[in-house]
């Protein structure tokens, strides 16, 4: 990855620069009414092919496997889920050599509400004489239970 980026830290000015050069950003194509959300074609494919095999090896990690699955639930292919995944640990690697800091898994890939990656996190709501579970990630189904 280190190779293909090249060793000029100035050379790209952010993040999303980066992430444009490698192919993992999407970008949009907006006319009237209709939007489409395109992969980028035109890119650098020897660092496209090197964060594809990277973002596939990092899915055995706990924090990248949970952003994986929280993507396939939402409905993203295969690709595009693997594709968002290199997208932020392009953005991380980027952050780590410009800070000198070292990567950190947590604070990479947080969770939406807190917690640990992974994590099912829920609020109690008591409603007519019931409690609700309602689930913090929106994806899961509301559970209830009867107050004694």
């Amino acid at each position: 990855m280190l190779a293909a980026l090249g060793d000029d830290r100035t050379r790209f000015a952010d993040a999303r620069a980066l992430k444009a050069y490698a192919g993992s950003a999407p970008f949009t194509c907006a006319s009237g009414k209709s939007l489409v959300i395109h992969y980028r074609k035109v890119k650098n494919q020897r660092l496209a092919a090197a964060g594809y095999v990277w973002a596939f090896a990092s899915l055995k990690a706990p924090a990248p496997r949970a952003h994986y699955d929280r993507r396939r639930d939402d409905g993203d292919r295969h690709s595009s889920a693997l594709r968002d995944a290199f997208n932020r640990l392009l953005g991380c690697l980027f952050r780590c050599l410009q800070t000198g800091r070292a990567y950190d898994e947590l604070t990479a890939f947080p969770t939406r509400f807190g917690g640990l990656a992974g994590e099912r996190r829920t609020r109690t709501c008591f409603i007519s004489g019931a409690v609700w579970l309602i689930p913090l990630e929106g994806r899961d189904r509301v559970s209830r239970g009867l107050v004694r």
